[in-house]
């Protein structure tokens, strides 16, 4: 699976999932940082990537329906340093052993993620 992280994700968000097996890119390493959530939203679908963000905007799927999408990851958690980001991602890595992201909106959440399908 594909991966980019936003800018309101820490690196060591991408270190974690590249250490997983994913390929990762950064909305940093590619000087997005600033950029709106539509150029964003039109980046990831040209490069088929998923996107990773704590971005609650990208969870209105009115305006990102999920299957228009190669996929959205929204981290909803109540803190969100480093230590804690990089724990969710950890549990977040085997659900995506499980299951695909491709074309669904998931919302994380510390006790449950939530998966919104297309036409869902």
């Amino acid at each position: 699976m594909k991966f980019k992280t936003d800018e309101n994700l820490p690196l060591e968000a991408a270190t974690t999932l590249r250490g997983s097996g994913f390929d990762v890119e950064t909305v940093w390493d590619e000087s997005l940082s600033g950029a709106d959530d539509e150029m964003i939203a039109n980046i990831v679908r040209a490069e088929a990537r998923i996107l990773l963000t704590l971005d609650l905007d990208f969870a209105n799927i009115r305006a990102y329906p999920p299957e228009q999408h190669p996929g959205i990851i929204v981290l909803r958690l109540k803190t969100q340093d480093k230590l804690t980001i990089v724990a969710y991602l950890r549990r977040l890595v085997a659900a995506l052993e499980e299951r695909s992201p491709v074309g669904e909106l998931w919302i994380v959440e510390p006790d449950r993620i939530r998966f919104r399908q297309a036409g869902g």
